[in-house]
């Protein structure tokens, strides 16, 4: 059996609801889990690397709020509440370029506590799952992270970003050529870089996403919600091809669609 945990990031406040169930009502109706990296209190004036605005803001329609808790957009909590197939995760804290990619401790602990109130003060269930924003954790931010969760969703780790203790474990698991692995109680996921993205062509996508859900034993397929409504527009071509994906995934008898929740509770599946 392979096993696909799909992760879609930058779910916040300002993420109308009727774009998540566009994207994810054929995955929600054959009951294949979506785990949402939610930011719990999105900054507004986050700039991507050429000064324009972070996609996930594509709806920001003039807020001038400049952090917004996810609690105050009851519409889309009740939405993901009511759809149980939807799993929260933990994505940062407000989404900041670089805020787990700090050395202060009392800093990391204090937005580490602030996500996880702020995500619970809505009404979910604590997170068991952290994914940091633009994949930047420092060694100081994985040592809080390890302590507080049980899964670190992330595309990549490198030795010089790990607590000291962590090497010989992430060398054996070099040598082994594993992409994802586990320290103590808590397990390090990696991904093939964003599988599903409108950077891609319709030919890589399904290349890479066949490739590695029948080769891999364990695939995080990754994917972020405004991509398919860039400039408040939909992307018709690309919803169609995540719909075919949850089709595919559903049908094929050899993979099944599980949560990082699953993966927390259960054994993990060995490589």
């Amino acid at each position: 059996m392979r096993y696909v945990v799909l992760r879609d990031d930058d779910t916040n406040a300002l993420t109308p609801p009727e774009y998540l169930d566009r994207l994810y009502r054929p995955f929600l109706d054959q009951r294949l889990p979506v785990n949402l990296a939610v930011i719990p209190e999105v900054a507004t004036n986050t700039t991507m690397a050429d000064g324009s605005p972070e996609g996930y803001l594509v709806c920001k329609n003039g807020q001038t709020d400049l952090k917004i808790p996810i609690g105050t957009n009851p519409k889309l909590v009740h939405y993901l509440l009511e759809n149980p197939d939807y799993h929260v995760l933990q994505h940062g804290c407000y989404h900041d370029r670089f805020e787990f990619d700090c050395h202060s401790s009392q800093q990391i602990l204090g937005r580490l506590q602030h996500g996880t109130w702020r995500l619970m003060e809505a009404g979910f269930p604590r997170p068991d799952t952290f994914v940091a924003p633009y994949d930047k954790i420092s060694r100081e931010s994985m040592q809080a992270v390890a302590r507080r969760f049980r899964a670190v969703s992330t595309g990549w780790y490198e030795l010089r970003r790990l607590p000291f203790s962590w090497w010989p474990l992430y060398l054996l698991k070099k040598l082994r050529r594993n992409r994802h692995w586990r320290v103590g109680k808590t397990l390090l996921f990696s991904h093939p870089g964003c599988l599903l993205s409108y950077h891609r062509s319709l030919r890589e996508m399904l290349d890479g996403i066949v490739r590695y859900s029948t080769e891999e034993h364990l695939t995080v397929l990754v994917t972020h919600w405004w991509e398919y409504f860039r400039e408040g527009r939909p992307d018709e071509p690309f919803i169609e091809f995540l719909h075919q994906t949850a089709s595919y995934l559903a049908s094929h008898p050899a993979i099944k669609v599980i949560s990082f929740t699953d993966l927390v509770k259960q054994r993990f599946p060995s490589n």
